[in-house]
């Protein structure tokens, strides 16, 4: 390994679909200090594991079917992680509730991305639930994974309109933009070590503690970039 290549912050990413912030992220990461050093899908047929291997990442499966229970699998699949010994783990359309006990193994370093203005719409069917709503704006958070089910700390939203005559669909794909200039600047920042979650459980942004969520939108051009 180069000194260089030693100077990157390892990344090992969880995805259970298509990984189209995957997809960002293994795009992106020239750009910043850190590279993806593996990708683990609980789903064998998971279209982000050939994005992985096409780019060279060592991408692996860990059927969540084969194992009896939640504790069981989270064991297994932390063992997995640790074997990369990472900096960072990034969940990136990774559909499982993690225990706590798997959540309390990387504190302040594990993220995931959301489609949704956080703390509103947790969960599932985010953009089918806004425009019932009657929501005006919409957008993806990323946040520091904590215990309860997308409830921890929010890092940096990307808000945008809801427009008249938006779908769940039209409004879903907009929102996917958003998400793949928000990710993997989050995953930089940190990799920077601009970014990180004090004690208190207050998100710190340049040793600074964040009152709100950073709007990513709202950011100086030459941050934008």
């Amino acid at each position: 390994m180069t000194e260089a290549a030693a100077a990157l912050l390892p990344v090992v990413v969880l995805i259970s679909g298509g990984g189209s912030n995957l997809g960002a992220l293994i795009a992106e990461q020239s750009r910043w200090p850190y590279r993806i050093v593996a990708v683990i899908s609980n789903q064998p047929g998971a279209r982000g594991l050939e994005r992985a291997r096409a780019a060279g990442i060592p991408a692996q499966v860990l059927d969540h079917r084969a194992y009896p229970d939640r504790a069981a699998y989270d064991l297994a699949l932390a063992a997995a992680i640790d074997r990369h010994d990472p900096g960072l783990v990034a969940l990136a359309g990774f559909m499982r509730i993690l225990t706590p006990a798997f959540v309390a193994r990387y504190p302040g370093r594990l993220l995931n991305i959301h489609p949704s203005l956080l703390p509103k719409y947790p969960g599932l069917h985010t953009h089918r639930r806004a425009l019932e709503a009657g929501e005006r704006a919409h957008g993806a958070s990323v946040h520091f994974v904590t215990a309860q089910l997308d409830g921890g700390p929010v890092i940096m939203q990307a808000r945008l309109p809801v427009l008249p005559g938006d779908s769940p669909e039209t409004l879903a794909a907009r929102v996917l933009v958003q998400e793949h200039r928000l990710y993997p600047r989050t995953v930089g920042w940190f990799a920077q070590g601009r970014l990180r979650l004090g004690g208190d459980g207050q998100v710190q942004f340049d040793g600074v503690a964040l009152g709100a969520p950073l709007d990513l939108n709202a950011l100086p051009a030459v941050e934008q970039v």
